[in-house]
């Protein structure tokens, strides 16, 4: 089988979907809402801070989140958007200036939904079969990338664009990797046991995949774009051809140093091995 992926055509646009915490004003653990339910510490309205957020910004129990069975805590990823719209606002915050937070919170929800597109957008532009593509992808990257740039900046059309171009690449890749599933395309396979299949080209865009057993599976192909893999056992899969996956899908899943993946992805600290 030939790769699906050619090396990363934009590494510099990675770098800047990548997390850094430290240049960062806490937004994720005050902008966003949050249930107990979801492995986050309290159920929690938007806007309100996490009752864990230090003064410094810091999360004061980040090295004892795993103990602590903060899973959603540690799965979050904002795809670099926190640090980004801090920037905006040098010397300012949103504790010692309240009249900012309002303004701050909003522009980081709409900047973590177009880095969200950004990191798949790039992923496309890897896509050997979505080469077709490559170009009006490349073209939504730099508006997406000039929209975050707005303070108010509208989605709507924008995302419907985005979610064209993330479909057609899916299916080019799904319809190269390997024969489709027979029947209507499947969207729960929470708890069931998959282990050992070849899921190549399987489209699991947007599936339920919480607690699923997917060990020593082959993913060649697969499409797992928006797919809830919360608690999915990954140990021994086959994932590095696998498409349209995130770091923080792979946080809230279950892996192991025999899991394969995608060069742009880092294995998780809380992996087993």
């Amino acid at each position: 089988m030939r790769g699906i992926h050619r090396p990363d055509p934009c590494p510099q646009l990675s770098a800047r979907l990548a997390i850094d915490c430290k240049s960062c004003q806490g937004l994720c653990c005050a902008a966003l809402a949050f249930s107990r339910c979801d492995g986050f510490p309290a159920d929690k309205a938007a806007g309100e801070p996490c009752r864990y957020l230090g003064g410094d910004f810091r999360c004061a129990v980040h090295a004892r989140l795993g103990q602590k069975g903060l899973h959603g805590c540690m799965a979050f990823d904002c795809f670099g958007a926190g640090q980004r719209v801090s920037g905006y606002y040098p010397g300012r915050d949103w504790r010692s200036d309240p009249a900012l937070k309002d303004a701050l919170f909003a522009r980081f929800l709409a900047v973590y939904r177009l880095h969200q597109m950004l990191w798949l957008l790039g992923e496309t532009l890897s896509l050997l079969p979505a080469h077709s593509l490559w170009e009006e992808a490349a073209a939504l990257i730099a508006e997406g990338d000039e929209l975050a740039r707005q303070p108010s900046p509208g989605l709507g059309e924008y995302h419907r664009r985005v979610s064209r171009v993330l479909q057609s690449a899916g299916a080019l890749v799904c319809r190269e990797a390997g024969p489709a599933a027979p029947g209507r395309k499947r969207m729960d396979y929470a708890g069931r046991s998959l282990r050992g299949q070849s899921l190549c080209g399987r489209d699991m865009s947007m599936a339920l995949l919480i607690a699923a057993d997917l060990r020593d599976c082959n993913l060649y192909g697969a499409n797992l774009c928006g797919a809830d893999l919360r608690d999915c056992d990954l140990r021994g899969a086959d994932l590095h051809e696998a498409c349209f996956l995130t770091q923080g899908q792979l946080a809230a899943a279950k892996g192991d140093k025999t899991t394969r993946l995608p060069p742009r992805l880092r294995r998780p600290a809380g992996w087993e091995g």
